[in-house]
């Protein structure tokens, strides 16, 4: 049960709701579930919840701006990394702040959906792998 939870709070938290996927992992850690489960359910949420993203970007972003879901400065933030840097902008897609907005803008700018797939599972599990691997290293 504790994988399914890690791996719903992981989509989750990765879209424009304030959860925190890292809270629920250090949790399951402390209660010693296995690491590379760990790892594979909320690294395969927090890419799923990034193109639930990308998909809200293709369709609703004029929608979000206007019900103030997400401001008009983040996004113009989100769009001018993503305009400089391009696919590697999706590396920081774990970031807070900055990283649900960068998958929203690559959605808006219709970004090759493979692509954007193989960058943003990069960060995450990249980003779910070091908070594992400090973990175990203390």
């Amino acid at each position: 049960m504790s994988y399914i939870i890690i791996f719903i709070i992981s989509t989750l938290s990765a879209t424009i709701l304030p959860l925190s996927s890292e809270a629920t992992l250090i949790y399951y850690l402390e209660d010693g579930k296995n690491s590379l489960y760990l790892l594979f359910f909320a690294g395969l949420g927090n890419t799923i919840g990034s193109i639930i993203n990308y998909f809200i970007g293709i369709k609703g972003i004029g929608w979000l701006i206007k019900s103030k879901k997400i401001s008009k400065s983040r996004l113009q933030k989100s769009q001018n990394i993503f305009n400089k840097y391009g696919k590697y902008s999706l590396l920081l897609s774990w970031l807070p702040i900055i990283g649900d907005p960068l998958t929203l803008m690559a959605g808006a700018l219709k970004f090759n959906l493979k692509l954007f797939i193989i960058m943003v599972a990069i960060s995450k599990f990249g980003r779910y792998s070091i908070i594992i691997l400090g973990y175990n290293a203390v």
